[in-house]
């Protein structure tokens, strides 16, 4: 039989308090679900979720948002107040040519505005992505937080 005193109790109390609070609000563990985001990410990846950067969402950043009823995994491209169009293979935001690293696989010409607190959002793998291109932009409230800190497969650790 095992005798803790209130003094043990309390202690383990507090510390699986204090895992649920950086859990629920500062970091998480999440999995890559799908090939949207080849070559960057690939399915199986385990991610850590920054919860906490919600507020700091730059363009190209990977974020967690909760679109189409689903849980997904994918890059920034425009911003709140925004236009984005995509023409001959080359990002337009606002009329102005933007220099893109990501993505691979052809990519239709289209044309959007993102909305105050609404980001657009695509996979990096522009063939196989299920993103804004079919759902319209992401509002900010939907999105969970950024991420670019791989767990495993252990090597891999960040993530452009």
């Amino acid at each position: 039989m095992i005798n803790l005193n209130k003094k043990e109790i309390l202690s383990y109390v507090l510390i699986i308090l204090a895992i649920v609070l950086i859990r629920s609000y500062v970091v998480t563990p999440i999995r890559v679900n799908g090939d949207s985001m080849n070559n960057t990410l690939k399915n199986g990846d385990y991610m850590i979720l920054k919860k906490y950067s919600r507020n700091h969402i730059k363009r190209f950043d990977i974020v967690v948002a909760d679109a189409n009823n689903e849980k997904l995994i994918k890059r920034v491209i425009a911003l709140p107040g925004e236009k984005v169009e995509y023409k001959n293979g080359k990002l337009y935001i606002n009329d102005k040519l933007i220099k893109n690293k990501y993505g691979n696989g052809k990519t239709e010409n289209f044309r959007d505005y993102c909305g105050q607190n609404e980001y657009f959002i695509m996979g990096d793998n522009r063939e196989n992505s299920l993103d804004s291109r079919m759902f319209g932009c992401v509002n900010k409230e939907k999105i969970r937080g950024t991420t670019d800190f791989v767990l495993f497969p252990f090597g891999k650790w960040k993530v452009e």
